[in-house]
């Protein structure tokens, strides 16, 4: 399993010296300096850095800038290229233009060996292939960053795909997310514009992403629970896991001959009503968000299969959305506080979906949330489009320093995508006539003498937990100040130059002491004529001049680059 560790010492950053080379070279390549050197990075790497060639290999002046962002993630491999997929749904943190050329992203891995996979396979499950199956493709149907698909017989005759982890992608992941989080942390302490946007957070949030991904066996659960809550569908497919040949390596399940829904010209010809199927996915998603709480993140047409009957299949299961009731409630007010044009009750639902360091104006919020209500409330709803109606409101967020939570990005990122499947058949689609009955039923559910007693007792239980508790830990707390334990912490801020200046002179001082001990040390063995020798000096003392030499220009470059002398 990974596990990230943070980065704070030298000794764990030169741990992967090879691969932060490579990842600073390829940040100089595509014209970042100006980036890593805002880092001061050459605190922490200044031999590695005096190794990297600062000389572009391209000519990059024809890219812009965000162009440049996603060809160098797409250079550094499959961990950058997942970073920046989940920031391309994220225009919280990263402005509108990014988001368009990180939606690019693709993982662009070719497929590994047959024999590789063969042999993972036999691995995880402790027997021969050939024990389990009749055929295995030896050509993969799909291939990703984190694993690639063989299509399967078993000996029963059942047709199944088996999805294959890539060899040695867990230790690529790990060394990433450890370099990942040491940038994040110089980000944090020297650029102030990144500060807000916690640094270090996105990539812990990123790295527990990425394990849940790299571990099949949460996938098999996720569909196991997909399927028990839309058992009784009939307007919904889920394919059947087999579970002897699932680890957290190898995932098999159900091979289904369908029609991506993306294919409309081929739905059409075989006869299927697409009103029904825009009808049929936009209920599968709505009952998924507000009945269920869980949802499948990811519903673009390339994991959607239409099967006989108008029936509706999930193929990819790896990322998944959860939210708990009040988060459903919390939601709902936002979306209702919009279409009733109330900038007062908008800003606070805003405010129950994000996280924030500074409470932010909200007269001022309030104000903006109107005018951005002002730009949609006359257009007749079914006009209205979710998908950039929702995202407009994150850059909103965003401009308001509001971090919106994980799960809400994943539930827009779903209502988005199924409303452009949705209009991609229906080009009269409505998302928000179809949404009305499970919006309803969440104002239903708060209102509820259920819901009301609940959240009463709930309430009362914890207030008197609270009465219970307060004298014992003001007892607890008097006790240790009695007993001189309590202590108090002080956060500086704006030191950090200060600290950075006085930091690079004590090295600077030490350094150059270590090079005048070297030139004494090097004089006292030439006079003293200590063999061998080249020309009657000895080699030594003169071994000992060239070296400090090499030391002296370094330190005079390095203080030049700077600026500083």
């Amino acid at each position: 399993m990974l596990s990230l560790r943070k980065i704070g010492v030298i000794r764990r950053t030169y741990r992967h010296l090879n691969r932060y080379r490579q990842i600073l070279r390829v940040l100089f390549k595509y014209g970042f300096q100006d980036f890593v050197e805002g880092l001061r990075i050459e605190e922490y790497l200044e031999v590695g850095l005096q190794l990297i060639s600062r000389k572009r290999r391209e000519r990059i002046e024809q890219f812009s800038r965000a162009e440049r962002v996603r060809l160098a993630l797409e250079e550094l491999g499959p961990t950058f290229i997942k970073l920046g997929q989940i920031l391309s749904t994220r225009p919280d943190l990263v402005p509108l233009q990014y988001i368009q050329e990180l939606s690019k992203l693709q993982d662009g891995v070719p497929p590994f060996p047959y024999d590789k996979a063969i042999e993972i396979v036999r691995d995880e499950t402790g027997k021969m292939p050939e024990d389990f199956f009749q055929h295995f493709e030896k050509t993969a149907i799909a291939a990703g960053s984190i694993g690639q698909v063989h299509k399967a017989l078993l000996r029963n005759g059942e047709e199944v795909v088996v999805k294959v982890q890539r060899p040695g992608i867990q230790s690529i992941i790990q060394i990433d997310l450890e370099i990942m989080l040491h940038l994040a942390s110089l980000m944090e302490r020297h650029l102030e514009e990144m500060r807000i946007h916690q640094p270090t957070k996105i990539v812990e949030e990123f790295a527990h992403t990425l394990e849940k991904e790299v571990d099949f066996t949460n996938e098999a659960a996720y569909i196991e629970r997909f399927a028990r809550l839309f058992i009784s569908d009939d307007e919904v497919y889920v394919p059947k896991i087999f579970h002897e040949l699932s680890t957290e390596r190898i995932l098999t399940m159900e091979y289904i001959d369908g029609i991506k829904a993306s294919e409309i010209d081929r739905l059409q010809r075989d006869g299927y009503d697409l009103k029904k199927l825009a009808r049929n996915g936009a209920s599968l998603i709505l009952k998924q968000i507000f009945v269920h709480g869980f949802f499948h993140a990811d519903p673009h047409p390339g994991n959607v299969f239409i099967l006989p009957n108008n029936i509706v299949c999930y193929l990819d299961f790896g990322m998944m959305g959860h939210l708990s009731s009040q988060d459903q409630l919390d939601f709902t007010e936002l979306i209702l506080a919009i279409i009733h044009h109330d900038g007062k009750k908008a800003g606070n639902a805003l405010l129950k979906l994000t996280y924030f360091q500074k409470e932010p104006d909200k007269k001022k919020l309030e104000r903006d949330l109107d005018e951005f209500m002002h730009r949609h409330i006359y257009k007749p709803l079914k006009q209205w489009e979710v998908g950039k109606l929702l995202n407009q409101l994150l850059e909103m967020a965003r401009r308001f320093g509001l971090q919106i939570k994980p799960e809400f990005f994943l539930l827009i990122k779903a209502l988005s995508t199924a409303e452009s499947v949705g209009r991609m058949m229906d080009p009269d689609f409505d998302i928000i006539k179809h949404a009305e009955p499970f919006v309803r039923l969440i104002q239903s559910r708060r209102l509820s003498p259920i819901r009301i007693a609940n959240d009463m007792m709930e309430s009362g239980t914890e207030l008197l937990s609270l009465l219970r508790d307060t004298p014992r830990e003001l007892h607890e707390i008097l006790r240790q100040a009695k007993a001189g334990k309590v202590k108090i912490e002080f956060e500086h801020r704006g030191l950090e130059p200060v600290l950075f200046s006085n930091n690079r002179i004590s090295n600077r001082i030490s350094f150059s002491i270590v090079l005048a001990s070297l030139i004494v040390a090097s004089s006292l063995i030439v006079l003293s004529g200590v063999p061998p020798k080249w020309h009657e000096i000895p080699i030594i003392g003169l071994t000992g001049f060239i070296i400090a030499g090499i030391m002296g220009f370094w330190l005079l470059i390095s203080m030049l680059r700077h600026g500083k002398m």
